[in-house]
């Protein structure tokens, strides 16, 4: 079993979707282990002065203006954890929540926390136990951390609260932690603060988010080509020379992505009409252009998920010299706004891959593909329902495109007057990603289609590769009218679980 390793430094994306989608198991390190060990002899020492200080001796937000005697402090921790669990809603996905975790106990292992081995431990435990605790779908505004869902964990800590145990049953969590042997946490000062205080979703959520992308935009690629093979288009405009004049490194990869899937074809350059074409539309001919931004935008926000990676974020840090500060670093700004980002660049991937379908199903624009590529047009609808299909996922990525970064609601009696919005921003772009992957589920189903109608000219070896794939997985091919969403169903399954890249990579090598 693969082992995920956690000390001060922070983790890498390969690590969180390791603990994340995985089985991965978790270790601390020795490193780790006296990091916590030597933050919380600084907050114990603190913790004995009269003096207040936030979050040992002190209320929380609006009401950190009030002195707590020793003996009110590990009620006040338990008390925080307890009325900051208010979350509402559906739950959210068993990735999210691990994810959440993990990152959680990669600032707590970072040293500047100021909680206890054995609270870092216990985190530990609960993840490699398969204990995942119950988080809803609101309760985070991204600022002062993901409070609400970091909140419910740390209950799961506490023995409180409703968690899922590996076999999917959601029980009360003191029974989870019976049953594999995990003591429930007593907090105490600033433990917490510290397990709520972070951006520990909304990464865990971008990191993810781009891992899905890297397969997205490639597939789109693929889709873009084939399309373009269908239509009789041009390969010219993929050219090297051509992209190396405007040197953004995202265009160079998707024109060359798309180049060495059509290497071989016959059908590219040839005219079925009497007007042969000078250039193609603008969806065929400027697909790197618009998959390239995108990349070169993943690019920018992968920056970003690094940097936050090895980041410890919480209110206040203790600092190596023994100051216990606060700070503002638990603002997800840096990460919200990649997040809308993302979804702006999906969106416009998302429209550029229906307009292409639109136009292999419209017989006055498709250069002689029957209409709506249908067996016997009036009889048969073809593919008519899935552009719709199409059309309508398009719309819904547009709305999710809105950015949640520009939004703030006001809170704790104007003490947190600016928020982030960013866990709103990473939620709308988990759905924006399903939906990209539909979008070209339907363009490859439809493009693959195309291809097998055209007689006499035979499709690039990639191309024959993927349409060879996607049949043997149960997207079928040209035909009657038959019941379609079985065949999308299988379309969005090829792309989504990566089939799509591999069917190409096996021919191609692999793409960038």
């Amino acid at each position: 079993m693969h082992t995920v390793v956690v000390g001060t430094s922070g983790v890498s994306a390969s690590d969180v979707l390791a603990v994340a989608r995985g089985a991965a198991r978790i270790e601390l390190s020795e490193e780790a282990v006296a990091a916590l060990a030597a933050a919380r002899e600084i907050v114990d020492a603190l913790a004995a002065k009269p003096d207040p200080v936030y979050g040992v001796s002190t209320g929380f937000g609006a009401l950190a203006t009030r002195h707590i005697s020793p003996e009110l402090r590990a009620q006040l921790q338990r008390n925080i954890v307890r009325s900051h669990a208010a979350g509402m809603g559906p739950r959210v996905e068993r990735e999210v929540v691990r994810a959440l975790m993990f990152l959680r106990l990669k600032t707590v292992c970072s040293g500047h926390t100021g909680v206890r081995p054995e609270v870092a431990q216990t985190m530990a435990d609960v993840l490699n136990a398969g204990i995942t605790p119950v988080v809803h779908e609101y309760g985070s505004l991204g600022c002062s951390g993901d409070l609400a869902p970091l909140s419910h964990c740390a209950l799961t800590l506490m023995g409180e609260g409703d968690a899922e145990g590996p076999d999917g049953v959601v029980r009360p969590a003191g029974e989870l932690l019976a049953e594999h042997g995990i003591q429930p946490v007593e907090l105490r000062e600033k433990e917490g603060l510290a397990l709520l205080n972070g951006t520990d979703g909304m990464l865990g959520m971008l990191v993810m988010a781009l891992a899905d992308l890297d397969t997205l935009y490639k597939s789109a690629d693929i889709t873009a080509a084939l399309s373009l093979e269908a239509l009789l288009g041009t390969d010219k405009v993929l050219a090297p020379e051509l992209h190396a004049i405007r040197p953004h490194p995202g265009q160079g990869a998707a024109a060359a992505n798309m180049l060495a899937v059509l290497e071989g074809s016959q059908l590219t350059g040839h005219h079925q009409d009497d007007a042969p074409r000078v250039q193609d539309a603008y969806s065929v001919r400027c697909a790197p252009q618009v998959a390239g931004a995108g990349r070169d935008t993943m690019a920018h926000a992968r920056l970003v998920a690094e940097r936050e990676l090895a980041a410890a974020v919480d209110n206040p840090v203790v600092l190596p010299d023994g100051r216990v500060e606060s700070n503002g670093n638990f603002h997800g700004a840096p990460v919200a706004y990649v997040l809308d980002f993302l979804a702006i660049a999906a969106a416009d991937l998302g429209s550029i891959a229906e307009r292409r379908t639109d136009r292999l199903l419209d017989k006055n624009r498709s250069h002689g593909l029957p209409p709506f590529l249908a067996d016997d047009a009036g009889v048969d609808s073809g593919l008519m329902i899935a552009q719709y299909t199409q059309a309508a996922l398009v719309s819904e990525m547009k709305r999710l495109a809105v950015p949640a970064s520009a939004d703030s609601i006001p809170s704790s009696a104007m003490q947190e007057d600016h928020v982030s919005m960013g866990w709103s921003a990473a939620r709308k772009l988990r759905t924006a990603v399903d939906n990209l992957t539909r979008i070209i589920a339907v363009e490859l189903y439809a493009a693959t289609r195309a291809i097998q109608l055209r007689e006499g000219l035979s499709p690039a070896p990639a191309s024959r590769a993927v349409i060879e794939a996607a049949r043997a997985a149960g997207v079928q091919g040209p035909g009657p009218d038959r019941f379609l969403a079985p065949d999308l169903a299988a379309a969005d399954a090829f792309v989504r679980g990566g089939h799509l890249v591999e069917a190409v990579e096996k021919v191609t090598g692999p793409l960038q």
